[in-house]
């Protein structure tokens, strides 16, 4: 039976998609509203243009409000350094 995927393994193929947007140069920073909060927030974005000529817009990631150092804790069974 495989195991479930870790919430950061579900986004690898998202993190390489971005990735080589980045190094396409094919990203911009958008600013968007959160829909269930109505709060502004910048938005990492993809960007291709269609055949007739329209930017359109994939969303890959979202900044932080606030300090992240503050909003945040890593998901770590240990210790980083540590056994």
């Amino acid at each position: 039976m495989n195991e479930p995927l870790t919430i950061v393994e579900q986004h690898k193929a998202n993190f390489d998609n971005l990735a080589a947007a980045f190094r396409a140069r094919n990203v911009a920073l958008l600013e968007c509203t959160l829909l269930s909060t109505g709060e502004k927030v910048a938005v990492i974005v993809a960007t291709w243009t269609d055949a007739k000529g329209m930017v359109n817009c994939t969303p890959f990631a979202m900044f932080l409000n606030g300090n992240p150092f503050v909003l945040l804790q890593p998901s770590l069974d240990a210790e980083i350094g540590q056994e």
